[in-house]
């Protein structure tokens, strides 16, 4: 498996916990929320697309 998708899932993380704290810091909660959710949606994409190329692989794999 190659690490830098686990970086890439951590920077992700970072920045979004980042830009959430100064927003809820400036009284925006509703904003930090959303960017919240945002980088949850953008973890679960590239977690949908790493579960893609395992299924398709094993149907590779097993194929007859």
């Amino acid at each position: 498996m190659d690490l830098t998708i686990i970086f890439r899932i951590a920077a992700v993380g970072l920045v979004t916990a980042i830009v959430g704290q100064i927003l809820k810091k400036a009284d925006k909660d509703e904003i930090a929320t959303l960017t919240t959710l945002a980088g949850l949606v953008i973890v679960l994409l590239m977690v949908v697309d790493l579960i893609t190329g395992l299924f398709d692989s094993l149907r590779t794999i097993f194929t007859f």
